[in-house]
């Protein structure tokens, strides 16, 4: 006989350890996709809130991390719905707090630049894909897309960061 699992310490300490493993990747795959740290937490909250109340689905799920990764991408994804998002402006640019020499930040910033120029899909197919290594039919799936979509939307995206990047060479160059 076999006694049902309920919610309880054991498996709320499993849940701890579930989160704190994979808290920093979250983190930075949210910022990738809204590019904004604050957003980002929101939605890593949310994605852990979901998480926690669905507990039994994610530790019965076949893949835990894909079915957390779909999590996190439909509360991103709902997150950029809010009417109050699109509104919301910042009036000062954060300061930078690295140095200005330090080539890591350097890249670091370029490329986050380059990925806030995309469109929100495209963004969401390139972080997805080559950030999280997540394969084009689970990207179909997590963001509601046909495979088509998400091949078109990587190769438009990718093609647009290569141009952009050459024109950041070009003007340094010059």
């Amino acid at each position: 006989m076999t006694i049902p699992v309920r919610r309880g310490r054991a498996s709320d300490g499993e849940f701890r350890e579930f989160v704190a493993a994979r808290m920093e990747r979250w983190r930075a795959t949210a910022f990738l996709l809204c590019r904004d740290w604050h957003t980002a937490d929101d939605v890593v909250a949310e994605t852990v809130a979901r998480l926690y109340r669905h507990w039994r689905r994610v530790t019965g799920a076949a893949n835990p991390d894909a079915y957390a990764a779909r999590v996190l991408t439909n509360a991103w994804r709902d997150e950029s719905k809010r009417s109050w998002r699109r509104r919301e402006q910042s009036d000062e640019a954060m300061p930078v707090i690295a140095t200005v020499g330090d080539p890591d930040v350097v890249e670091r910033e370029a490329l986050w630049q380059l990925l806030e120029s995309l469109g929100e899909r495209q963004r969401a197919v390139l972080v997805l894909r080559f950030y999280l290594d997540v394969s084009v039919e689970e990207t179909a799936e997590l963001l509601g897309i046909s495979q088509g979509t998400v091949k078109s939307q990587a190769a438009r995206g990718l093609a647009t960061l290569r141009t952009a990047a050459l024109a950041r060479r070009l003007e340094g160059a010059i």
